[in-house]
């Protein structure tokens, strides 16, 4: 996913509020064709007037000059053929050349100010003319059949929304461990009828589902898709897996990059725990390994602590040690698919999630409880 530093502004956001009821985002309104020419901020740039019936690809950016050409030259070569659906690129208060790039192409530009990715998202969705709706970023570069695999699963009348999936041409080890990551999660997801996870560099939903149910919450400045995914499946709409709809995607390749993303991810998941309980204990996408880590962690270097200072025997932290080294095994296995080499990095690099993830925990509760005080 591209590393966003989003800001949010919710009362200019089509996700609206009123006594803690999520209101319906309004309906959108045909896109009329405007030759080409630039429009003043806020006003959609559509350099196409075909008709869209099928589908609506939606890709926020915010300065992503740098990646954004490589996810429309995929979209723009997709093989369901042009006229069966639109792209639509929403700039968010970029200050590099991103609206401009978006502009030399097929699409249909928005053009906003810095309100984050959630909100960009609902407002392409209320302009799209597509029955369903497909979610990508900047980052991702599509495979020549993603749109045709994202709209599969919809052939059934019950599906409400898909998910697809990563993948990488990266060597970095870094990369090549955090693909096993999203593989072991696969793989958890592939077992099952319906899922309750869909995350926005391959997502898709009907429309009018989407409106009816209030968007993408752009209070969250990460996690915003999680937290929508719950909320829909919580309301019985059927999710499912599209393991054939792939992106590719540039995972961090440094240990510090990824850190600093489990930390975000965690600083916002309490949020998302916090209104959807249930999914703190399990959800279909994370493993209950991961889970367990977070919570070992720190049982371990408290049992070791204590040790030192004749608290504990000893044998409490090597137990508290052994149980995440096993809870790690899955993982490790996992990992060794892309090389003996990541296996061999692979218990570092748990030990570096679980205590991101553990940190960015304590900073999202931290930051709740000064907002309540």
């Amino acid at each position: 996913m591209q590393n966003r530093r989003w800001s949010s502004s919710s009362s200019s956001s089509p996700f609206l509020r009123h006594s803690g009821m999520v209101q319906k985002l309004e309906k959108p309104s045909p896109i009329q064709s405007h030759g080409g020419r630039r429009q003043e901020i806020n006003e959609p740039v559509s350099r196409s007037g075909r008709k869209v019936q099928q589908a609506s690809v939606i890709v926020p950016v915010f300065n992503g000059a740098v990646v954004l050409n490589r996810c429309l030259l995929a979209l723009s070569r997709q093989g369901i053929g042009a006229n069966n659906y639109e792209v639509i690129v929403v700039d968010d208060g970029s200050t590099d050349r991103s609206a401009e790039i978006a502009g030399q192409g097929d699409v249909t530009v928005i053009r906003q100010g810095h309100r984050g990715a959630a909100a960009a998202r609902n407002r392409g969705a209320q302009r799209a003319q597509g029955q369903i709706l497909l979610f990508t970023d900047a980052d991702c570069e599509p495979t020549s059949n993603w749109i045709e695999c994202m709209l599969e699963p919809f052939s059934d009348g019950a599906v409400s929304g898909a998910k697809g999936v990563y993948r990488t041409r990266q060597d970095s080890l870094v990369a090549r461990f955090t693909q096993a990551e999203y593989e072991e999660k696969y793989d958890r997801l592939a077992q099952a009828d319906q899922i309750d996870f869909v995350d926005t560099h391959a997502a898709a939903y009907r429309r009018e589902m989407f409106l009816e149910s209030g968007g993408f919450d752009p209070d969250y400045l990460l996690d915003e898709d999680q937290e929508f995914s719950f909320r829909l499946a919580e309301a019985g709409h059927r999710l499912v897996f599209a393991p054939k709809a792939v992106v590719y995607h540039q995972h961090a390749t440094t240990v510090w990059a990824y850190a600093r993303r489990k930390m975000g991810l965690g600083r916002w998941k309490i949020r998302v725990h916090i209104r959807h309980p249930a999914k703190a204990i399990r959800d279909s996408y994370t493993p209950w390994t991961q889970k367990a880590q977070i919570v070992l962690l720190p049982l371990t270097l408290g049992a070791a602590v204590a040790a030192v200072w004749g608290g504990l025997p000893w044998s409490a932290a090597v137990l508290a040690a052994i149980l995440g080294l096993t809870s790690s095994l899955p993982l490790i296995v996992k990992a060794g698919h892309q090389g003996w080499q990541i296996a061999l990095v692979a218990p570092a690099l748990i030990l570096v999630r679980a205590l991101s993830l553990g940190l960015g925990l304590v900073w999202g509760m931290a930051g709740m409880f000064a907002l309540r005080r």
